[in-house]
Formats: C-alpha cells, structure tokens, sequence
C-alpha cells in the first residue's frame, strides 16, 4: 500500500472513530436531557477526556524541529485554531437564572 493511500486509509478510520464518538456523545446529551446532574456529570467527563489526551499523548506528540511545528501551527489555523473547553462562569449561570425570573 502506497503512502497515500494509507494515509487515506487510516484518515477514514479516524473520521469513522471520530463520528462514533460523536453520535455516542449526542446519544448521551440525549438520554441526560433535563436531568441537570447528568449533563454536568457528561460535561465533566467531556473536560477530563480533553484534558487526558491534551496533557498525555497530545504533548508527547507535539514536533521535534521547526518544520514540523510550522506544519502543525499551520494545521491549527488553517481548521479553526486550538480546541478548547470552556467552562461556564458562575456569573453567567446566575444571570441567566435572573433572566429566566424575570429578571
């Protein structure tokens, strides 16, 4: 198998993983819908997967020269920049609360 089609190959199985994690994900926000708890418990679980693959195998991975650094910075712009997770601030859960009473 060449290098090309190899790598079309294990990119179609990573998008294949990729589009199971993300149904199983929608099937969960699914099931927890109105239980707040459990969207909390799934959005904590979300952040500590993020966190585990961002502090584990992502930063052992990360270039060893400036070419590939380039490459990846490149990669990182050109896709809509460096994923992250973002926490809702207590503030913005009271004012929303306030707004939901009528303010």
């Amino acid at each position: 198998m060449s290098n090309s089609n190899q790598f079309e190959s294990e990119s179609g199985i990573l998008s294949h993983k990729l589009q199971k994690i993300s149904t199983s994900v929608e099937d969960a926000i699914a099931a927890c819908e109105g239980d707040t708890i459990a969207l909390l418990a799934l959005l904590r679980q979300l952040e500590f997967l993020h966190r585990e693959v961002r502090d584990g195998v992502f930063q052992a991975s990360l270039p060893q020269n400036r070419q590939a650094l380039y490459a990846l910075l490149r990669e990182i712009e050109m896709e809509g920049g460096w994923p992250y997770i973002e926490r809702m601030r207590l503030q913005g859960l009271l004012a929303n609360m306030q707004e939901e009473d009528g303010g």
